[in-house]
């Protein structure tokens, strides 16, 4: 745990920074007495999620080739802002 007077810390922001980032505490001192803790935050690791979680689950449904049809007129309306 590395010690820094705020003077320091005002000069070297970033680089104390960059140590915290890469996982190391820093004590600020005022006057060489210690006032607070800059401490990183611990990253959560993310999981990938498997792609189609509902599969087990509804393993007859499907999705047609009229998905990709155009949208009825009236419909198209509201997308469009000619009906409210």
């Amino acid at each position: 745990m590395q010690h820094f007077n705020i003077n320091e810390v005002k000069t070297h922001l970033s680089g104390i920074l960059a140590r915290v980032e890469k996982g190391e505490t820093v004590v600020i001192c005022k006057r060489n007495k210690p006032i607070a803790r800059i401490t990183p935050f611990e990253q959560k690791k993310r999981i990938k999620r498997p792609i189609g979680l509902a599969g087990k689950e509804y393993p007859d449904f499907k999705v047609g080739d009229e998905i990709f049809d155009p949208l009825p007129d009236d419909i198209l309306a509201y997308f469009t802002g000619e009906k409210g």
